[in-house]
């Protein structure tokens, strides 16, 4: 049996007989006028973040969720939708899709805007999706990618890729651990399903999306997730593990490499009122300015004495350099 298979079997249990403490299911979740989220949904939110977030979710975009856990943010999406088969949720796991085909009947009936239409549920294989290539605008996983050994991590990536429009965005939530992890539990398939076991640097985890083409990465929040002693996991040290929250853009890749915003910004404090470094980034006085990492390595090369860069705070809103 394969560690897909255990990992099948764990979310087929998961579907039967929620289980509160599986994933992160105690993470805030949005708060909208007029949306409520039912009960069953939080109990199932199998996810280690949000991947739901208004800035992407503009001029009403065909959305694919892969993994649908128990339908919550699939419910989300909607909110933002609200058109007939306007997301499509995917899963492998068939009582998983009856689970949220039976949640979406009481979200129904606890959110009058609401009809089960709006969501298309498919039964797929994140590796082999079912959807159409360059048709969807804003593709969303939470807490499944982590779960993937190499390989088959680089054909999901390309999954998404594939479905994807020019210009339309991936977005992620997943466990990063930046410690080395033995062998002993990297091979623990239970652990990996648990999304525990295969958590990666975050270097590692955006080469991951770039190597396959996506020419922007947004790096959106960093948080505490786990932790791995050694009274209870088969480790030595102590590992601490972190969520982090990405977007991956389909943007051409530029000829000097990927964007990838980690959080860095510039201050210019010179004697004009701007700096302009002749490669497309002006810097206003005394303007913070958001700059993709690559920039601000340009920027500091400079070795100017009225430049200031800060260093990545791993929280990222939009706007800036690029």
């Amino acid at each position: 049996m394969s560690y897909l298979d255990t990992t099948h079997d764990v979310y087929k249990e998961a579907a039967l007989t929620p289980d509160v403490g599986l994933c992160c299911t105690t993470n805030p979740i949005w708060e909208l006028p007029g949306l409520k989220i039912p009960k069953i949904m939080q109990e199932m939110n199998y996810g280690c973040g949000s991947t739901v977030n208004a800035r992407d979710l503009t001029n009403n975009p065909k959305i694919l969720y892969v993994g649908v856990g128990g339908g919550m943010e699939l419910l989300q999406f909607s909110y933002f939708s609200r058109q007939k088969n306007g997301v499509i949720g995917i899963d492998v796991v068939e009582e998983m899709l009856d689970a949220s085909r039976k949640n979406f009947k009481i979200a129904e009936q606890e959110n009058d805007w609401f009809k089960s239409e709006f969501v298309d549920l498919r039964s797929g294989d994140a590796l082999h999706l079912p959807v159409e290539d360059n048709s969807i605008d804003v593709a969303a996983q939470n807490c499944l990618f982590n779960i993937f050994k190499e390989e088959d991590l680089k054909k999901a990536i390309e999954e998404m890729y594939r479905v994807l429009k020019p210009h339309g965005r991936l977005v992620m939530s997943d466990p990063t651990c930046e410690q080395p992890m033995n062998e002993t539990l990297r091979n623990d398939e239970r652990l990996r399903a648990l999304c525990l076991s295969g958590s990666l640097p975050i270097a590692e985890y955006v080469k991951a999306l770039t190597d396959v083409g996506f020419g922007t990465i947004e790096i959106r929040a960093r948080k505490p997730y786990r932790i791995l002693d050694s009274k209870h996991y088969a480790t030595d040290e102590l590992i601490y593990i972190e969520s982090i929250e990405v977007a991956a853009i389909k943007d051409p890749m530029p000829e000097d490499g990927p964007c990838v915003f980690t959080g860095k910004a510039a201050i210019y404090f010179g004697d004009d009122d701007y700096f302009d470094d002749k490669k497309g980034h002006v810097l206003l006085k005394n303007q913070p300015i958001a700059v993709c990492d690559k920039t601000a390595g340009a920027l500091a090369s400079l070795e100017r004495d009225d430049i200031f860069i800060s260093e990545s705070t791993y929280h990222y809103d939009g706007g800036g350099c690029c």
